[in-house]
């Protein structure tokens, strides 16, 4: 029988929410536009499509306009992660290889743009404890449809997805996952749900369904 634990990236496995800040300031300026992103504005934008955070961030334009500026950005933050990693949540790597040797399969799912999970991949070293990942820019799909073709393709019998907002709930809802939030990250869920303060207490929280 497969088991999955499908994992959320921002606010769940790391905080890269300085880092992003910095490439797309970066671009910005390379693009000669006056306007910055602030932490707050970042960690704000957690969990949108590129799409979404062009229309928010850059609402005073065309929209097809704001969607240009936003893929230079990203551009720049691809290549600005592989060097400059965010903050990998204390205890991740241990928990991966913990879960990986009690036979999960991993995967990661995210609404992030292509190259970004491989981005985290290249700037933590933490690709050998995935089995799978999906996210928005390879599919187009929902994040709720990413995590469920995720598990079918795999087979998982269980599948477990861990994410930090309501959106992360929601999603995991829609496509018959359960779900833990990830409370150290940047959203709240209903209370009462299965919820782990640190991303060390995953391994034991998976044991009770």
């Amino acid at each position: 029988m497969v088991k999955a634990v499908i994992f959320d990236l921002d606010g769940t496995m790391w905080d890269s929410s300085r880092e992003v800040a910095e490439a797309y300031n970066l671009s910005l300026e390379k693009q000669g536009l006056g306007v910055r992103f602030t932490l707050d504005d970042i960690r704000s934008h957690m969990g949108k499509t590129m799409v979404e955070i062009a229309h928010l961030a850059f609402d005073k334009v065309d929209p097809q306009r704001a969607e240009e500026i936003m893929q230079r950005c990203i551009d720049e933050e691809n290549r600005y992660l592989t060097t400059h990693s965010g903050k990998v949540y204390d205890g991740l790597e241990d928990t991966l290889r913990a879960l990986s040797a009690d036979g999960w399969l991993l995967a990661c799912v995210s609404n992030c743009q292509q190259g970004y999970i491989e981005a985290f991949y290249d700037g933590t070293g933490l690709a050998k404890y995935f089995g799978d990942k999906c996210c928005w820019g390879d599919t187009g799909l929902s994040k709720a449809e990413n995590i469920r073709l995720v598990a079918e393709r795999n087979h998982a019998a269980r599948a477990v997805y861990v994410g930090d907002t309501m959106g992360d709930y929601l999603s995991a809802k829609e496509a018959g996952a359960e779900f833990i939030h990830a409370a150290y990250g940047y959203g709240t869920v209903p209370e009462g749900t299965p919820s782990i303060g640190s991303i060390g207490e995953l391994k034991d929280k998976l044991i009770v369904k």
